[in-house]
């Protein structure tokens, strides 16, 4: 995209401006590191903005205290741009599983809010956080979860971040990145550290 500009234009009927400001899905998917960091960094963007920002975290222990919870609860409160609602799903879930069973049942509960804070237009921008897990794992059905995005009011928009995020999520998304890995040091026996992985 040469300054910008779309390397197509579709037979849509919408004006220039109607495009530009339709409300977007975004997917981060893929085994590379950076998905959730790349939607956060969208979550500065529509705080800057003024838009109200809900993260809604599927997945990562609702006991990890990450950087990006700490800025965005501070900017949120600080008056200067959006609001920013923080929601963590049950106890969330570590790469050491205890419950799968009540990890399973806060995902649904925490897919229900979603879908009444869309209805009700809570917010401008959504980050779900981990969500492809869910739907991969069967929790939440990836069917219906395109549905509600497909009709959900006003202009809104919703990022999706996580490994394995089904087929037909990808095929109905705005935007879909595939963070691949080519190196991390995980690899190498290097236990994630603070100030990169939180």
């Amino acid at each position: 995209m040469p300054q910008g500009q779309p390397t197509a234009v579709p037979d849509d009927g919408l004006t220039t401006r109607q495009r530009r400001n339709r409300p977007l899905v975004l997917v981060h998917t893929g085994q590379g590191k950076g998905k959730s960091t790349a939607a956060f960094g969208l979550a500065l963007r529509a705080w800057n903005q003024n838009w109200p920002v809900g993260v809604f975290q599927f997945v990562k222990s609702a006991k990890w205290r990450v950087g990006e919870e700490r800025a965005l609860r501070v900017l949120g409160d600080s008056g200067e741009g959006g609001t920013v609602a923080w929601h963590k799903m049950g106890e969330g879930w570590s790469w050491v599983q205890r419950d799968m069973a009540s990890s399973e049942e806060a995902a649904r509960e925490g897919w229900e809010q979603v879908k009444r804070d869309l209805a009700a237009e809570t917010y401008r921008l959504y980050v779900l956080d981990e969500f492809a897990y869910p739907m991969h794992w069967g929790w939440v059905d990836p069917d219906e979860v395109v549905a509600v995005l497909r009709d959900r009011p006003g202009t809104q928009h919703v990022v999706i971040t996580g490994r394995n995020a089904p087929a037909q999520l990808l095929d109905f998304a705005d935007l879909v990145t595939d963070m691949s890995k080519v190196k991390h040091p995980m690899d190498a026996g290097q236990k994630g550290q603070r100030g990169i992985e939180w």
